[in-house]
């Protein structure tokens, strides 16, 4: 397949390699062309704009910065829209908003081009080795008719929904990750300032039930279910152990901003009168904010976990 790359920084350029090594023919841009000479000695056919990419190629992938970059790809003088014909396919493999994603889909379309969504994650190491996620919105018939090409890049690419849904997938877990970053941040200065040996504290943590299952495992026990009684952990026992924590960090003069604001919410929790309750049900509080349920059918649940561990 004659397939047309663009943008071959630290994560593109090892996956536009991938993909050449998938036996694809591969058309490649950079703003620097240096960038290029593994592809170009490897048998790829540089294009000196991205509007030439879109000539040459079937389908194009971008793998941009931010939405401002892929907008000037893909919109801008010399761009990929002035190039790509009707029936042309375009996969943005950027981190990328959902709402520049979707206008971008609004105006190919008018010209007869298919776009997806299609963030990726696995770093530059999973860019390397293809052990890389790839996360799709957009027409599944495109997803599924172009999934030998996006197998040549990472090894487990996964169709979200409609336009959009890749990118919003993405930025979840993304997020997720630095904020979980940031709360570990906020308790290990804590516990290593309350005495305990960085290493020690690490391998510690480590066998606990926290440490021992996946950053979104717990949601298919309680969230996603809507499962919260009867308890594995008692609200009220959460509560008194987030207490505790942060007055080791008021005795030891470390700052626990996220720990008091997760105290706040299990506080609000317990006054709600779900002491009782799974210390999960707290997250009930913010879909009342949100104004959302995040459910999913306890058999539905079960099934995709099944298909999960084959």
């Amino acid at each position: 397949m004659k397939v047309g790359f663009i943008g071959l920084g630290t994560m593109g350029g090892s996956m536009a390699y991938n993909c050449l090594q998938g036996g694809n023919e591969l058309i490649v841009h950079d703003l620097r062309r240096e960038s290029a000479t593994p592809h170009l000695e490897a048998g790829a056919v540089w294009a000196d704009t991205p509007r030439e990419v879109a000539q040459a190629a079937e389908v194009v992938f971008t793998s941009l910065p931010g939405p401002v970059e892929v907008e000037a790809v893909a919109l801008g003088e010399e761009g990929m829209l002035e190039g790509l014909s009707a029936g042309k396919v375009y996969f943005d493999l950027s981190t990328n908003s959902p709402t520049v994603i979707r206008r971008i889909h609004q105006l190919y379309a008018e010209q007869g081009v298919n776009m997806l969504d299609a963030p990726v994650s696995g770093g530059p190491s999973g860019a390397r080795t293809g052990n890389l996620a790839i996360w799709v919105g957009g027409d599944r018939e495109l997803f599924d008719r172009y999934k030998p090409v996006l197998d040549s890049i990472g090894d487990k690419a996964y169709y979200v929904g409609p336009i959009g849904c890749g990118a919003v997938a993405k930025l979840v877990h993304n997020c997720s990750g630095y904020i979980i970053q940031c709360a570990l941040a906020e308790t290990f200065t804590m516990g290593v300032k309350a005495g305990v040996e960085p290493l020690a504290l690490w391998q510690a943590v480590r066998r606990g039930a926290q440490g021992r299952r996946g950053t979104f495992e717990g949601l298919a026990e309680h969230l996603l279910p809507g499962n919260f009684d009867p308890p594995d952990f008692a609200l009220q026992l959460a509560r008194k152990d987030v207490d505790l924590a942060v007055g080791v960090g008021r005795e030891f003069n470390v700052p626990m901003r996220l720990a008091n604001m997760a105290l706040a919410e299990l506080t609000e929790a317990i006054n709600r009168g779900w002491g009782q309750r799974d210390s999960r049900v707290a997250m009930l509080l913010q879909e009342e904010r949100a104004g959302v349920e995040v459910r999913v059918a306890e058999e539905t649940l079960r099934q995709a976990l099944e298909e999960e561990r084959g």
